[in-house]
């Protein structure tokens, strides 16, 4: 039994901070100012500066995704495509991976301002394998060995670039199936446990994955499943399959279906592919890509609907947005459901009716706010594709808090890093002033609305008695610092069912087994 004293934020319905906090045996007993009296005698742990706060969720990640990129070569920091090609050379020296994957490339944010090329991967790799993808995760350059691999698979599709070996929309969708159809089960596995012990590292309680991205016979939605419940630790994953037919989704008995892929509606900003409901500022010709018809979505939306399950979609563009939000009140009005907790994901540029249907059905949103002005896509790049109008209008946290809607923070790995603090950073601080929160509000939307989300804040997500001691020790008091302070914020322990965390290790094989007979939740 342990008692913490200090700064006890409890992100419960007042946001109250309380004095003490009483754990015992993965439970919290007791949140309150006065310590009762048979408490007293307990093992103290005095916080000081510090604070005690519910652990962070991560309401939008590509987790197996993000255990593949974190184990590989990450570019995103690189100011250069030379310096991009040294990192490609220098780790093609030292892997003895079978296929080389690399991610973080972004055009915006190196001096050429172009992708390195199928050319000069070849340089630098001329015999494996060499997948390079963009920071959004919606395109990638390949290297001849690679298309060779491919071009069969991808000709004809929509965003199929031989020659400069970038692929986009479909043809990157074809490639990302073929690649993770490639990757051994063991290093996947192993992966994942490596990218589990990152994340509890940052703070994270939780990870709502979103999975199927081609492995074979939906082999990643199971293992992701089999290894959520198999973990011991008390880390939490909740699956979210990627697919849009219903009747499928139903098979695999999560109670939920989305995500991108192929929940995806649009693309993205970086790929110029969002669907936008008028054209890109400086291209009068292109208004991005629905990859579905209104009436595909809406099919969609009432089968899972009427099959009881949570339906997450994918929209970036004000179109692709609109589109969700009409089919998921299609659905809703088709067969009406009390606590559905359907999402719209990304939300990053909405419409006034469209935002209306959101308020209306009660549709919550899993956002990234790390998107804003982020070093891959920044500012002067979206208001140059966008407009100053609709550059101002992104990633509108506060209109659709004020309207509200529960807004669960996410990064929507290997996008983003899986940073909480910047989460919380980047909500106080929007680049649209009419856009910031209070460090309360982010501090909700960054832990207990992402255990709303997935049905779990009855056990998780705020200090109150009776849940899971599932908590955080931050450097300082949020609640105390300047806006502009909050970056100093450090995790410094992570507790998981009233114990520290410590790392995954192991076989394989145990956290598979284990959950493949398990009852646990995922």
């Amino acid at each position: 039994m342990k008692v913490y004293q200090g700064n006890v934020l409890s992100v419960n319905s007042k946001n109250e901070v309380f004095r003490f906090l009483v754990e015992d045996k993965g439970k919290i007993l007791f949140v309150g100012d006065e310590l009762p009296e048979e408490y007293r005698c307990c093992e103290i742990v005095a916080l000081g500066q510090r604070a005690l706060i519910p652990t962070f969720c991560d309401t939008h990640q590509h987790f197996a995704s993000f255990a593949l990129f974190n184990a590989g070569l990450n570019v995103m920091e690189a100011k250069s495509n030379t310096e991009i090609l040294e990192m490609a050379s220098h780790f093609y020296q030292r892997s003895h991976a079978k296929t080389l994957i690399a991610f973080g490339a972004s055009p915006y944010s190196v001096e050429e301002r172009r992708l390195v090329s199928r050319e000069e991967l070849d340089r630098v790799c001329p015999d494996k394998p060499f997948f390079m993808v963009k920071y959004d995760g919606h395109a990638c350059v390949v290297n001849t060995v690679l298309l060779r691999q491919i071009e069969d698979k991808c000709k004809g599709l929509r965003g199929y670039h031989p020659d400069s070996g970038e692929m986009n929309q479909e043809a990157f969708f074809a490639v990302s199936d073929h690649i993770t159809a490639s990757i051994p089960v063991p290093e996947l596995i192993h992966d994942m446990m490596l990218a589990v012990n990152y994340e509890a590292s940052m703070g994270i309680g939780m990870v709502h994955s979103v999975s199927g991205v081609g492995f074979p016979k939906d082999l990643d939605i199971h293992m992701e499943t089999w290894f959520a419940r198999g973990l011991s630790s008390g880390f939490q994953l909740r699956v979210f399959p990627q697919k849009f037919d219903a009747e499928k989704a139903v098979k695999f008995k999560l109670g939920r279906v989305g995500g991108c892929f192929q929940c995806a509606l649009d693309g993205c900003f970086g790929s110029t592919d969002a669907a936008l409901l008028s054209p890109y500022a400086n291209d009068d010709s292109n208004s991005g890509v629905l990859y579905y018809t209104d009436e595909q979505v809406t099919k969609f939306c009432k089968a899972a609907n009427r099959a009881g399950m949570q339906i997450e979609l994918h929209a970036i563009g004000d179109r692709a947005f609109a589109q969700a939000a009409a089919a998921l009140k299609a659905a809703l009005d088709d067969y009406p459901r009390d606590d559905h907790r359907h999402g719209i994901i990304h939300a990053c540029l909405t419409t006034e009716e469209s935002r209306k249907i959101c308020a209306d059905y009660h549709i919550q949103l899993p956002m990234q706010v790390s998107f804003d002005n982020w070093r891959q896509e920044p500012a002067e790049y979206t208001e140059r594709i966008l407009g100053r109008e609709r550059n101002t209008a992104l990633n509108p946290v506060r209109t659709m808090k004020d309207l509200g809607c529960t807004i669960g923070f996410g990064s929507d790995g290997p996008c983003t890093d899986p940073n909480p603090i910047v989460w919380l950073y980047k909500a106080v601080n929007h680049s649209n002033p009419n856009e910031r929160v209070s460090i309360q509000d982010a501090l909700r939307m960054s832990t207990y609305n992402g255990y709303w989300i997935s049905f779990d804040e009855q056990e998780r997500g705020s200090l109150e008695a009776g849940k899971v001691a599932d908590m955080v020790i931050l450097s300082h008091n949020p609640y105390e610092l300047a806006p502009e302070e909050l970056m100093k914020l450090r995790v410094e322990q992570t507790i998981l069912r009233g114990k520290e965390f410590l790392p995954e290790t192991g076989s394989f094989v145990r956290p598979i087994l284990k959950g493949i007979f398990s009852s646990n939740k995922a």
